[in-house]
């Protein structure tokens, strides 16, 4: 049965979710149990149920209901279904809902590195990447190019943020993922003998004279291969580096030295991939 609840303001507290909690406050690192995330348009979040996610509510234009949204509205059982016209939602978010839905969902109790691992050949490391676009677009390379699993260094920005799963077109609900470590401190050193632990050849995408081309044979002939990319920025540091097996590089003309990290990602997990 819907349970379609029409709105006229935007301060009624079960709307606190989509307008007053900010995205800390969502994650909820205290109580992860009460942790809540936001998934965007019919597509994305039709993906987030697909993959076992427990809706709490839906936000959405009135026409939708019975339009684009209808089939969502019968797959979240009795989760209420906020509803106002356009005009009222686009002061939600300061411009035209064009996808019209907006979805509260509770954040799981995630696996752990040795469990997404346990059958992966192919996985994105991830080494304090801080921008929501690039965590997203990093997910949706990895889930289009052959990547078994993403492992997420503990100072990384959260995949669940907002705009990391828009970017991702829900992708971050079909790559297993999984934190490497609670702390800063379990990275690299800990987190690094994890995965040699679990059999992979570790290389790190990192400018050194040393490193090898990307469609060197050395890598792609690995049965077990980890990709450590780095952050924005700086890449990979030093002592990251140093303690993989291998440095690789993309090679570049017109002098470009790097590419923007999902674009290098991108580049390497097609390369790397197993034929």
């Amino acid at each position: 049965m819907s349970n379609i609840i029409e709105i006229t303001h935007l301060d009624a507290p079960e709307l606190a979710a989509y307008v007053r909690l900010t995205e800390a406050q969502l994650r909820n690192r205290l109580h992860p149990e009460a942790g809540l995330f936001i998934a965007e348009s019919p597509k994305v979040i039709g993906y987030a149920l697909d993959a076992g996610y427990a809706p709490v509510s839906l936000l959405m234009e009135r026409r939708h209901i019975a339009g684009k949204a209808a089939a969502l509205i019968e797959r979240v059982g009795d989760a209420p279904v906020y509803t106002a016209d356009s005009a009222l939602l686009e002061r939600l978010t300061g411009y035209p809902l064009t996808r019209g839905v907006l979805c509260a969902m509770k954040r799981p109790a995630l696996p752990t590195v040795e469990a997404v691992c346990r059958d992966a050949r192919r996985v994105a490391v991830l080494e304090g990447i801080v921008d929501t676009t690039n965590i997203g677009a990093i997910f949706r390379s990895a889930a289009a190019l052959g990547m078994d699993a993403v492992l997420l260094s503990p100072t990384c920005c959260d995949p669940l943020n907002r705009r990391a799963v828009r970017v991702s077109m829900g992708t971050v609900f079909q790559v297993p993922w999984a934190w490497m470590g609670d702390s800063p401190a379990d990275w690299p050193e800990a987190g690094l003998a994890r995965l040699r632990a679990l059999g992979f050849t570790i290389a790190a995408l990192a400018l050194t004279e040393d490193a090898l081309r990307i469609d060197d044979s050395a890598l792609a002939r690995r049965e077990k291969l980890a990709l450590v990319l780095g952050t924005e920025g700086d890449g990979l540091a030093p002592a990251t580096v140093a303690r993989c097996d291998f440095a690789a590089r993309i090679p570049m003309t017109h002098g470009v030295d790097s590419l923007n990290v999902a674009a290098a990602g991108a580049v390497a997990f097609w390369e790397l991939r197993i034929r």
